[in-house]
């Protein structure tokens, strides 16, 4: 029995990392050097502590848009198959082309659950992506959890970051 495109997307978001998911993951493997090239995308890591979330991202979007880089809200956690594989991905140059010029900017849903919740940026599913709006806040533009497995990235999320960035329903 064929499984219709719909369903598949529907399964595919069903096995993303859920916050109750066991620890004993790899640390994440952001690139968060400053010699990175300019086109390359890097992580900028968000406040921690409790410390608001909102006003960060506004401020990263005033500086994007005065330098002419994306920014896209990322939250993930260092437990998280996805996540790590994402990470792995961007680290390897897997991501340049799809990702050119934008900063992610990366929250620890563990370490920040409070004062994401409180910008908007909750999700039943990890990894989290979201478009934020002018004041920081996230805006319904997003994307939220994957497949595990050592080809999510290209065969999941991939597809569905390349349809979410244009604008298209990416499931």
């Amino acid at each position: 029995m064929a499984l219709r495109p719909a369903l598949i997307v529907v399964l595919a978001v069903a096995v993303g990392c859920k916050s109750g998911d066991a620890p004993g993951g790899t640390p994440s493997v952001a690139a968060k050097t400053a010699e990175a090239p300019a086109k390359r995308p890097i992580f900028v890591r968000g406040p921690t502590g409790g410390a608001p979330v909102a006003p960060f991202v506004a401020s990263e979007l005033s500086k994007g848009r005065a330098g002419h880089y994306g920014v896209l809200v990322y939250v993930g956690a260092t437990w998280c198959e996805p996540c790590q594989g994402f990470h792995r991905a961007v680290a390897e140059g897997e991501l340049d082309e799809l990702l050119a010029g934008v900063h992610l900017l990366e929250f620890d849903l563990d370490a920040d659950r409070d004062a994401l919740a409180a910008a908007g940026y909750s999700s039943q599913l990890i990894p989290l992506f979201a478009l934020p709006k002018s004041d920081g806040t996230a805006s319904e533009n997003r994307i939220e959890g994957s497949i595990k497995g050592p080809d999510a990235v290209r065969e999941n999320l991939m597809p569905r970051l390349r349809a979410f960035l244009r604008g298209q329903q990416a499931g």
